[in-house]
C-alpha cells in the first residue's frame, strides 16, 4: 500500500513526567499561588488533628477518673434504702440493678496514678451514705437516721422571736417527738450519754460518726453552729440533749457561763434562763445538767427550772446529782460517770459496773464526755454489748414518769 517506509523525526518527544514528578510538579504550582497555598495548610492542620484524635482516643481522657468499687457498695449498702438508685445515670438513663452488672473488686483509683488518699461520700435517700476509701465502702445513717428538726406543731416564737418547743395541739410532747425509737428485746438494757459536745469540732464530729446511733449525746448551749451539730447527730441516728449550765459548789470560782442557773435566782431568771437554753436549736428530746451541785440542792430552784421543762413537753437526765429527786417532766439518772479518771482501764471498769447494774435492775446508765480516750473505749465498748446478752438503749428509752 504504502511505496516508502516512514521517517523517524530526528528531535525525539519528552518522555512521559512520572508520578513523583508529576506530584512535584503540582506542589510548585501550588505553592506559587497564595490563595492555595493558604487553603492547603489549612487542610494539612485539619487532617493532622483528626489524626492525632483517633491515635489519642477520648479528649477528657487525661483527665481524673475516679472509680468506685459496687461490689463493696453492693455489700455495705444492702441495708440501705435506696442506694442503687443514687447511682444511676444522669438523664434518662434506666436504673441498673446488681443483677445487670459485673461488680468490680477494684480500690478507688486515679487513672493511670494508682490509689488516691481521702475517702469517697454517697449520699443517698433518707439520709443514708456509703462512707470509705481504698475501695472499702461502709454504710451509715440510712435506716438509723432520724428526720431532721423542728416538726410542725412542736414550736412557738418565744421572746425576740426565737423559737421554743411547746405540746402540739393532738398531745405528742417535744420528748416523744425526738427520742429516738426503741423496741424492747427482753434483755438488760444500757444506755450512754456522752457530752460537752459542740465546742471543739473535731472531738464532736468523732462523736457522731464514730458511736452507734443509740448512743445519746449531749451539746453545749453556747456551741457555735448548734442547730447544724444537731441536724448532723440525727442524720446519723443519734437523740439529743442540751446541757443546761446549773451553779456548782465552787461557783464563781468555776463558772458555767452567763445562763448559769443560780441556786438563789429569782423564779422568773430561772425561767427566762431555762428558756434561752430551750430556744438555742430544735431537734433535742430533753435537757441534762452541767454541773450543777448547789442548784440541784435547792428545791424551789429546781421546781421551777422542772416547771418549765414540763410545761414544754421536754424531758430532764441528769449526770447521777439528782438521782433521788422527785420531778414533774419525764426524767431519769445515770448510775455511773465513766470518764472520772481518764484511762482506758478505768473507764473499761466502769463499763463493767454499769453491766452489772443492769444485770441486777433491768436497766443503767452511764454518762461521760467527750474526751478521745473516751469516745475510743465507749465506741468498742458498745459494739461488744450485744454479744454478751445485753440492749444497747437510747437514753429516752430509760425514761420515768412518762
Amino acid at each position: 500500500m504504502f511505496s516508502r517506509k516512514p521517517q523517524i523525526p530526528h528531535t525525539l518527544p519528552t518522555p512521559p513526567a512520572s508520578r513523583g514528578g508529576q506530584a512535584r510538579a503540582l506542589a510548585l504550582r501550588v505553592a506559587a499561588n497564595p490563595w492555595l497555598s493558604a487553603g492547603g495548610a489549612g487542610l494539612m492542620f485539619l487532617l493532622t488533628l483528626i489524626t492525632l484524635i483517633m491515635v489519642m482516643g477520648d479528649a477528657k481522657a487525661g483527665t481524673p477518673i475516679v472509680r468506685l468499687s459496687l461490689a463493696h457498695a453492693a455489700e455495705a449498702g444492702s441495708d440501705v434504702p435506696g442506694w442503687k438508685e443514687a447511682l444511676a445515670d444522669e438523664g434518662e438513663a434506666p436504673i441498673v440493678t446488681t443483677d445487670e452488672l459485673t461488680l468490680s473488686d477494684e480500690p478507688i483509683q486515679l487513672a493511670e496514678n494508682g490509689v488516691i488518699g481521702g475517702s469517697a461520700v454517697i449520699t443517698l435517700p433518707e439520709g443514708g451514705r456509703l462512707e470509705g476509701s481504698g475501695g472499702s465502702m461502709v454504710a451509715t445513717g440510712g435506716g438509723s437516721a432520724l428526720p431532721q428538726a423542728p416538726f410542725p406543731g412542736l414550736t412557738a416564737p418565744g421572746p425576740g422571736g426565737a423559737l421554743l418547743p411547746i405540746i402540739a395541739g393532738n398531745g405528742q410532747k417535744p420528748w416523744q417527738a425526738y427520742a429516738r425509737p426503741f423496741t424492747a428485746n427482753g434483755k438488760p438494757k444500757v444506755a450512754l450519754v456522752i457530752g460537752g459536745l459542740g465546742l471543739n469540732p473535731a472531738y464532736t464530729r468523732r462523736a457522731i460518726e464514730l458511736l452507734p446511733a443509740e448512743v445519746t449525746l449531749s451539746f453545749a448551749p453556747y456551741a457555735e453552729g448548734l442547730q447544724g451539730w444537731i441536724d448532723l447527730a440525727r442524720a446519723n441516728g443519734h437523740e439529743v440533749l442540751l446541757e443546761t449550765p446549773m451553779e456548782p459548789n465552787d461557783y464563781p470560782q468555776n463558772d458555767p457561763g452567763p445562763y448559769t442557773l443560780l441556786a438563789a435566782g429569782a423564779p422568773a431568771e430561772i425561767v427566762k434562763k431555762t428558756e434561752w437554753v430551750l430556744s438555742r436549736a430544735s431537734g433535742y428530746f430533753g435537757v441534762t445538767n452541767y454541773l450543777g451541785s448547789r442548784f440541784v440542792a435547792s428545791g424551789p430552784a429546781m421546781n421551777s427550772f422542772s416547771g418549765v421543762l414540763k410545761q414544754r413537753g421536754v424531758a430532764f437526765i441528769d449526770d447521777g446529782l439528782a438521782a433521788r429527786k422527785g420531778m414533774g417532766p419525764p426524767r431519769a439518772s445515770a448510775d455511773r460517770i465513766v470518764d472520772e479518771d481518764l484511762s482506758a482501764e478505768a473507764i473499761a471498769r466502769n463499763f463493767a459496773a454499769l453491766e452489772t447494774a443492769a444485770r441486777s435492775n433491768g436497766q443503767a446508765m452511764g454518762s461521760g464526755f467527750a474526751y478521745p480516750v473516751t469516745l475510743e473505749s465507749a465506741a468498742i465498748w458498745a459494739r461488744s454489748l450485744e454479744g454478751r446478752g445485753f440492749q444497747l438503749a437510747p437514753a429516752s428509752a430509760l425514761l420515768s414518769g412518762r
